[in-house]
């Protein structure tokens, strides 16, 4: 599925030179293929990585997905999960159902990050892109106004590639975020974690979780299992040792941790491995040319299954603000506004899940019992369990300031059922009724029942309200709806 067209000449120069191929650099190089602009994405491995942490895609997420073409494909392959369930081994505390989401996609797609990433890579290749595989990026110098990058190809050869931006998608150990001086702060908490790709006995499934991801709180430590495609269930628990987990191991976490049956037995472990969590934020999101994204900006723990989606998101939001300052129509200070928008969101998500991990780890018997009731007593009360979905399908995510008084908010993300998305376009909402028209970046749209006529940037956030209704005078002042500092 995912054959690489044929991998041209690596070039000496480009607009944008992205460093990794995970979600984020994939979802960023797919943005910017299908906006138009030249760039050079490059990977250390020789392929899709196996048994990658990540395994839920979020509505959020998914709707940026959408706009670039990879989501329609991606969820044939995936499950729909309902939610999320705390559960005590006993009975369920907490249920965040999706159900009722206002979104094209309520549901948690459970899907592996490797499948992410394939799907991903075949939208990339067809809107004419690729990967240069082998290629590991050791550092950059200035080069007005950008930089000269120094990259080592498969065989060994430097190569000296002169990019406008460069952006660093290369993981919690980025490379890039090193060479530009960038610091990581945060903590790196004593906690290992086992994640496990499995097959259990026929029926065993069901007694663990068949259409939620579960989160098992028990005075042994808490444990996640998550249905996957394909049969598979995905297991995350803090882990006594560095080993790979046994299927052994995996069954002795089921029975410590996990619902009080017998009936649940590991038949195949399909991928295992453990790793060490971070908390950690980068200072700087941008350093003149150079941008970082993904588990380069941001690592957290794995509760809630929020930072892969976050690093798509990121990709989304500086995707479109490049293609604006490359093509003129956005000055420079336009780029500014990635880390003004995203670091809060990156920071609030650490915290949040610190948090969460934090409760649900906590061994002592009584603050335990406290816990469980009282998640058990905000279960009942709709405000809590609606907030709860909202934020961890991050549909409540943006980049506004101005208090909720129920007229539209400029920075607030518009639901793709309010305005219908236009691909990478900004679309002006019209309200009654009309023909749909494009023009090279607007997209005009007639919504029946729409008080006022909307805005909308093209990654899906309102750029503002009350506007003019003809293309022309929006293309004309398009420069006053961009976001500023």
């Amino acid at each position: 599925m995912t054959t690489s067209p044929t991998v041209p000449a690596f070039p000496t120069q480009t607009d944008v030179l992205i460093v990794g191929a995970g979600p984020a650099g994939l979802t960023l190089a797919a943005s910017l293929a299908q906006l138009g602009v030249d760039h050079v994405l490059i990977d250390r491995n020789t392929g899709v990585q196996p048994g990658s942490k990540a395994a839920a895609v979020q509505p959020r997420a998914l709707e940026y997905l959408e706009r670039i073409g990879a989501a329609d494909r991606l969820i044939q392959v995936g499950d729909r999960g309902r939610g999320f369930r705390l559960h005590d081994r006993e009975r369920t505390l907490l249920s965040a159902s999706y159900d009722n989401l206002d979104t094209p996609y309520p549901y948690v797609l459970l899907v592996s990050q490797q499948t992410t990433e394939e799907h991903l890579l075949l939208r990339l290749h067809e809107l004419g892109g690729t990967v240069h595989r082998g290629h590991r990026f050791l550092g950059h110098s200035p080069d007005f106004p950008g930089v000269t990058a120094t990259i080592a190809g498969p065989d060994g050869t430097l190569r000296a590639v002169s990019a406008r931006y460069l952006v660093g998608c290369d993981g919690v150990h980025s490379g890039v975020r090193t060479a530009t001086g960038i610091g990581f702060p945060g903590d790196a908490p004593q906690q290992l974690v086992a994640i496990a790709d499995v097959r259990l006995n026929p029926g065993g499934g069901d007694a663990i979780a068949k259409e939620d991801t579960t989160f098992f709180l028990s005075p042994d430590g808490m444990l996640l299992v998550s249905p996957l495609a394909g049969g598979q269930h995905r297991i995350v628990a803090p882990a006594p040792g560095t080993a790979k987990p046994t299927a052994a191991d995996i069954e002795q976490l089921l029975v410590d941790r996990g619902p009080r049956t017998d009936d649940v037995r590991v038949m195949e472990v399909v991928s295992a491995s453990t790793y060490r969590v971070q908390e950690r934020v980068a200072e700087r999101f941008r350093e003149g040319p150079v941008f970082l994204a993904g588990d380069a900006a941001h690592t957290h723990s794995p509760a809630g299954g929020q930072g892969m989606n976050t690093g798509i998101q990121d990709a989304g939001n500086l995707a479109w603000k490049l293609q604006a300052v490359l093509t003129g129509l956005a000055p420079a200070a336009l780029l500014d506004t990635y880390h003004h928008e995203r670091h809060p969101v990156a920071a609030d998500l650490v915290s949040f899940t610190s948090q969460f991990a934090k409760l649900a780890t906590l061994r002592d018997p009584a603050g335990a019992l406290l816990r469980d009731n009282v998640l058990a007593a905000a279960a009942s009360t709709p405000r809590f369990t609606d907030w709860i979905t909202t934020k961890l399908s991050q549909l409540d995510l943006g980049y506004t300031q101005e208090p909720d008084l129920g007229a539209p908010r400029v920075g607030q993300r518009v639901p793709p059922g309010t305005v219908p998305p236009a691909g990478l376009r900004w679309t002006l909402a019209v309200p009654g009724d009309g023909d749909p028209h494009d023009h090279a970046a607007l997209a005009v749209r007639h919504v029946r029942r729409l008080p006022t006529s909307l805005l909308v940037r093209p990654d899906g956030y309102l750029a503002g309200h009350s506007v003019p209704t003809t293309a022309g005078d929006v293309l004309h002042r398009l420069r006053d709806y961009l976001p500023t500092r």
